[in-house]
């Protein structure tokens, strides 16, 4: 089986291409944005030198699911999947910052409750929680890229004004628009027998300047998801949550001495290992959407990608 490393595709009316960790971008001249999905697997920061096959396919297949399930909130970039791997939509002007949401006391917030903060970006957090409680009310963590560095900071909804990232009533309205995807989010997670613990949006302005939700939206690259069946019992007993993530390729890497650190040899992951990774994330997607996953034709990606753009914007 191939997997999707990269792209080198031959658009008419390319003006820019950009490559992520995972996604790879093409801005073509009549504003519209064709974004490709590979099988990179990133983690730690470091891109690994094999990729998952299925992977760009399962991502891409569930934001897409997911922009269609909530376009009633919030109009999104998205024009059309003309393949597996690639969603084309609207270009966008980014608005710098991440709408991070939180419905529980994970992850980052965790880490900065053990340090004794009750505040998080301005948002409340009660005294006497313990790791993977709920929160009374969501919160709203917004996170903007540092203004030395590249790195993410935390930042409050005050803070996010006076910097003129937006205004106070585009910030009501990212308010707004977060906490109403992440009540939709939170009753489709409840339907497959999931929390959706805490997830983020990101949102830009079309040409015409209206605010539209851009990017990914409730993958599990994006998002933390646990298993609802337990919970409680497990919270109960302070034992750790099953998560539905890519953590498990995390403990992997740690397990065989790598966390990205300075010195550290990234290992290789044989071939069943790596498939093992790919089923894993075929389950994410069945259990993410309640639909079975139909596999792609895995022969030549780039070239079916190509042929399936052709036809796209020839019709």
């Amino acid at each position: 089986m191939q997997t999707l490393m990269q792209s080198n595709l031959h658009l008419k009316g390319l003006k820019d291409k950009y490559k992520g960790k995972v996604r790879e971008v093409y801005t073509l001249e009549n504003d519209k944005l064709v974004m490709v999905v590979t099988d990179r697997l990133s983690a730690f920061d470091v891109v690994m030198p094999k990729g998952i096959p299925y992977k760009g396919q399962i991502l891409n297949q569930i934001a897409a699911h997911m922009l269609a399930a909530t376009a009633d909130i919030v109009p999104n970039w998205l024009i059309a999947t003309p393949d597996p791997n690639v969603s084309v939509g609207k270009a966008c002007k980014p608005i710098k910052v991440e709408m991070v949401i939180r419905g529980y006391l994970a992850g980052h917030a965790a880490r900065e409750y053990a340090l004794g903060k009750r505040t998080l970006c301005g948002a409340p957090m009660p005294d006497g929680m313990h790791e993977n409680d709920a929160f009374p009310e969501p919160i709203i963590t917004p996170s903007t890229k540092a203004e030395q560095g590249d790195h993410d900071e935390d930042i409050s909804p005050e803070e996010l004004i006076e910097r003129g990232v937006v205004s106070a009533q585009e910030y009501q309205l990212l308010a707004s628009y977060t906490r109403a995807l992440f009540t939709r989010g939170t009753k489709m997670a409840a339907a497959q027998g999931l929390i959706l613990m805490d997830t983020k949006y990101e949102f830009g302005k079309d040409s015409d300047g209206t605010i539209v939700l851009i990017d990914e939206i409730h993958t599990p690259d994006s998002s933390r998801y646990f298993y609802a069946e337990g919970y409680e019992e497990r919270q109960a007993k302070g034992e750790p949550q099953r998560q539905l993530s890519k953590e498990f390729v995390r403990r992997w890497l740690i397990q065989h001495g790598f966390q990205g650190k300075p010195g550290q040899q990234l290992p290789q992951m044989p071939d069943t290992y790596i498939e093992s990774v790919s089923a894993r994330y075929i389950e994410l997607y069945e259990h993410i959407t309640g639909n079975p996953f139909q596999k792609a034709d895995l022969i030549d990606v780039e070239g079916r990608i190509q042929k399936n753009l052709n036809s796209f914007f020839k019709s």
